[in-house]
């Protein structure tokens, strides 16, 4: 029930956040992305990884959501001629080019925009809905079908909340929170405020990689990130929700940290 109530928070208003596990969970991801970056560097052709991790992170993003594949479904699709041995095939190589096309504009212009997180929800989808305007979007335990939790209905406050939640991506003056733990608290909030009617969970997850991209942490989207959260989706449900219950950050920090390291 406390969770209907869940109030989305001013970003730059939590405090201090960085405890002492937190902190220590920080440091050892830190040292985790530090040689992910040391070993993609010594490879003599870095592209070979390009062209198979992006397909595997979308492939376990994608599962999150029960969209389930074959390994040989995905080999033997290909997005250029439009050519997919299935449905979730299908949907996993929309997600590399989504992947992809936030990769080359981060690259290109730093940010993370509300414009290129719609292009990237919308490649996702194929489909031009944009921000939820309809009310009646709720989220539901997938176990026991009772809504847990209602997000922000009206268009307005979607796009006031989705305003804030770029300034904080974008800003890195005001807040001294470290990246790691910034990306985790972006990806709560994206999922909390779940803006667009279908993909959040995806699209939230396709900004984690862009947001260590943004912060020079990754030179390319080569972290398999979504395989951790997939394998204890369980724990992520339930620690994304406890927030909103409790309001108690760390569970979920340390949560997010471990699965970077």
């Amino acid at each position: 029930e406390r969770s209907m109530n869940y109030v989305i928070p001013d970003l730059f208003a939590l405090g201090d956040l960085e405890s002492k596990s937190v902190f220590k969970a920080c440091t050892h991801a830190h040292r985790a992305l530090g040689e992910l970056k040391g070993v993609v560097h010594t490879m003599p052709n870095p592209n070979i990884l390009l062209g198979t991790l992006p397909l595997q992170e979308a492939k376990e993003s994608s599962e999150i959501e029960n969209i389930v594949t074959t390994q040989d479904d995905l080999y033997q699709s290909n997005y250029a001629t439009q050519q997919f041995a299935s449905g979730a095939a299908k949907e996993v190589h929309y997600y590399v080019q989504a992947m992809s096309l936030g990769f080359h504009e981060v690259q290109k212009s730093g940010l993370i925009t509300l414009n290129l997180i719609k292009e990237i929800q919308r490649e996702l989808e194929d489909n031009n809905a944009g921000f939820r305007k309809q009310a009646g979007t709720g989220l539901v335990n997938q176990t026991t079908q009772e809504v847990v939790y209602m997000p922000p209905q009206t268009y307005d406050e979607i796009e006031n909340l989705m305003a804030g939640l770029e300034r904080f991506i974008n800003d890195s003056e005001q807040m001294d929170y470290d990246p790691l733990v910034k990306m985790a608290l972006i990806h709560h909030q994206f999922e909390s405020i779940h803006p667009f009617y279908d993909g959040n969970g995806r699209t939230g997850r396709i900004i984690n990689i862009l947001y260590l991209i943004q912060q020079g942490l990754l030179d390319t989207p080569v972290l398999y990130l979504s395989r951790y959260i997939n394998r204890n989706k369980g724990e992520y449900y339930q620690l994304l929700q406890a927030v909103r219950e409790t309001q108690q950050w760390e569970p979920w920090l340390i949560f997010m940290l471990n699965g970077i390291a």
